[in-house]
């Protein structure tokens, strides 16, 4: 029978304090999440559009970069393998993952590349909980041209033997394209690292062999379906006998998580004050989870920790990283 919640809060606090042990390394596609915030007052008279007058600007890294971004927050150390484009957006972005203390970045340019650039506009002031108006991307999602796709891999076999668990962050731009996942799953496993998989496709064969998989519910089980929790277990299972993966982290929305292993399922809900406002809510239980793995944490203790992180996120106005003292005070909160 699915379980609920079943790990202690003092088993979570001991998994938290950990985190400033981990090592990870984190390879995937980089972007960067720009906001521009102001505030609107009257009807465009040239369309039915309101009129934003801009307040402020806000750069952060996006993507992959966010889930280093939660990892550095989280007290883990992280290498960070991605490539940009030889664009000011690239520049921009490697100041900010650069500037982070704890980070070792191998940001690749690609000559003629374009950046991923995700621009949000935002009436009021906050980072979250503003009304939303509109996003425009600039991406370019092509494969990596393949010798610049070797050199990614020499660079990151070489990260591999520094770390603990490899995180692969496909946001399906093209940097985990063709047989890179394989190819770096093998090392790592030949080296004995753990491997971590946040995945938003349903290309699952090309990851198989992992030991978690960290998919959406709705890609296990199309895209309207919310599914039940025996539907998610069994679909679950199925996907990972299938691609012989260790176990599944799936995210289920304001629903929360669900992790299936060989011992069966831990269903973890979300109440409705961590459900507020989501967004980096999924990267923050990716860091969460693949942090606790490297500092030695059991499984599906790492999972509750992944699942408070996600909460954390989900009940602020504000900042959308997860860190540490602030994961620590909610789960001691409650011992």
């Amino acid at each position: 029978m699915p379980t609920q919640n079943p790990v202690s809060s003092a088993d979570l606090a001991a998994a938290v304090k950990k985190l400033d042990h981990a090592r990870v390394l984190v390879v995937g596609d980089a972007m960067l999440d720009r906001y521009i915030f102001g505030r609107i007052s009257r009807i465009s008279p040239e369309a039915p559009v309101p009129v934003l007058v801009v307040e402020k600007e806000l750069a952060e890294p996006g993507g992959a970069g966010n889930v280093v971004h939660n990892l550095i927050g989280l007290g883990a150390a992280c290498a960070f393998v991605s490539v940009i484009g030889d664009d000011r957006a690239g520049t921009e972005l490697t100041g900010l993952i650069g500037g982070q203390a704890g980070v070792e970045p191998w940001l690749l340019v690609q000559g003629g590349r374009q950046t991923t650039v995700k621009t949000r506009f935002v009436a009021e002031s906050a980072r979250r909980g503003g009304q939303h108006l509109l996003r425009a991307d600039r991406e370019d999602t092509r494969p990596l041209h393949p010798k610049l796709a070797e050199r990614l891999l020499r660079v990151a076999n070489g990260a591999i033997a520094a770390t603990s668990v490899l995180v692969l962050s496909d946001y399906r731009k093209g940097v985990l394209a063709g047989d890179i996942p394989a190819q770096l799953i093998a090392t790592a496993q030949a080296a004995g690292r753990k491997v971590v998989i946040d995945l938003r496709s349903e290309d699952w064969a090309r990851f198989a062999g992992a030991d978690v998989l960290v998919p959406h519910a709705h890609n296990l089980l199309g895209e309207d379906a919310i599914g039940t929790d025996a539907e998610i277990a069994e679909a679950g299972e199925a996907l990972r006998q299938a691609h012989r993966f260790g176990a599944l982290l799936i995210k289920r929305g304001a629903i929360g998580l669900s992790f299936v292993d060989a011992d069966g399922c831990m269903h973890m809900r979300l109440s409705t004050d961590e459900t507020r406002d989501l967004a980096g809510a999924g990267d923050a239980a990716v860091a969460a989870l693949a942090a606790c793995l490297a500092a030695g944490v059991a499984p599906r203790t790492a999972a509750a920790v992944a699942r408070a992180a996600c909460g954390l996120v989900g009940s602020a106005i504000g900042s959308g990283i997860v860190r540490a003292k602030d994961l620590l005070g909610m789960v001691s909160a409650k011992i």
